[in-house]
């Protein structure tokens, strides 16, 4: 019987290429004071590791290896905080493996 390798999360996405959008990001967090429990979630739950918490505390988004997965328009949904578009054509993720 073979052994079935583990493959990290990490290594799959290191394999899709992006093509960034330079000063033009498809997701934008709208100013807050205080983050909501969704933004701060997104901190943890983005597969792609695209949110994070800044010294003041406000949740900021870096959408350079968004995979485009719609987690953080299902966590936020309905509240507003998040300002979501499709990112321009020839733009985003290029999936290498279907």
């Amino acid at each position: 019987m073979s052994e079935v390798a583990a493959i990290k999360v990490e290594e799959k996405l290191f394999s899709n290429r992006y093509l960034v959008d330079a000063g033009r990001p498809h997701i934008r967090v709208k100013p807050h004071q205080t983050p909501s429990r969704g933004l701060l979630a997104m901190t943890r739950l983005c597969p792609a590791g695209c949110y994070a918490q800044n010294e003041s505390g406000q949740v900021e988004v870096s959408a350079d290896g968004c995979v485009e997965c719609g987690t953080c328009r299902i966590v936020t949904q309905g509240t507003g905080e998040l300002e979501w578009n499709y990112p321009r054509g020839g733009f985003g993720v290029l999936y290498k493996f279907g």
